[in-house]
């Protein structure tokens, strides 16, 4: 297997409202099949899927599913966009969970839930600057 991860499926109980969150965050859809909402990544993708399709597909009840305990993060330039992302998604319909603040290691980030509940954590990693495209890589690009 490659080390990649081409497509991130969140399970969604509405599927409307969580493709108006995410639009509202600037996100823009591609065209996919019907049942599915999918948006391009850097290098990757994020599809919205309802939750009992997605169990179904596994082979599992949907109880089964619940909630893991993974976060999402997108990474900024700046630190002052980890305040501005969580207000965006607050403005969007989201839950701001942890403000913004600096943590130990000398970073700056804060923590928001969509409204399907998927955790998204905005942080600013000065140790690990972004590409030129936004490209996000653990030590960053010179």
């Amino acid at each position: 297997m490659d080390q990649r991860i081409s497509l991130i499926t969140l399970a969604c109980r509405d599927i409307p409202a969580t493709t108006a969150f995410y639009e509202a965050m600037g996100w823009t859809r591609v065209p996919s099949e019907e049942g599915i909402v999918v948006f391009d990544l850097l290098g990757q993708a994020l599809g919205l899927y309802g939750l009992e399709d997605l169990a179904r597909d596994m082979g599992v009840p949907a109880e089964r599913l619940g909630h893991g305990a993974a976060t999402y993060a997108c990474n900024v330039r700046d630190k002052s966009e980890v305040a501005e992302v969580l207000d965006a998604a607050r403005a969007a319909g989201g839950e701001v969970l942890r403000e913004a603040h600096d943590v130990f290691w000398g970073g700056h980030i804060g923590y928001f839930a969509d409204p399907e509940g998927h955790i998204w954590e905005v942080a600013h990693n000065p140790f690990s600057r972004l590409g030129p495209d936004g490209a996000f890589r653990w030590n960053g690009y010179d």
